[in-house]
């Protein structure tokens, strides 16, 4: 390799270590977990308070409770994207 091609791959592995330190950690001790990017737990969380609301308001009634569940349910399908933190990376699939 070149002096370009490692100094690319350096800067890259720096890269990926300061907005992810915990997927470089897990990788280099051999048990690489998934990138932040793809972590959802948070998603899932918001996602089943929004049906709960949802289900609540169409039992009781209230309209404002189904306005809210289906509020948090826009919100939940925001969180599952995986390039939401990185505008650049949206704005290159767009382009595509």
């Amino acid at each position: 390799m070149g002096r370009s091609d490692e100094e690319s791959l350096a800067g890259l592995e720096d890269l990926v270590r300061r907005e992810d330190p915990r997927f470089t950690r897990a990788l280099a001790d051999g048990r690489p977990c998934s990138p932040r990017e793809y972590r959802r737990g948070p998603a899932w969380s918001v996602l089943a308070l929004a049906v709960a609301v949802l289900l609540s308001g169409l039992v009781v009634g209230h309209g404002l409770l189904v306005a809210l569940g289906l509020v948090l349910a826009g919100a939940a399908g925001h969180l599952f994207d995986p390039h939401r933190d990185h505008p650049r990376c949206r704005a290159s699939r767009t382009r595509r």
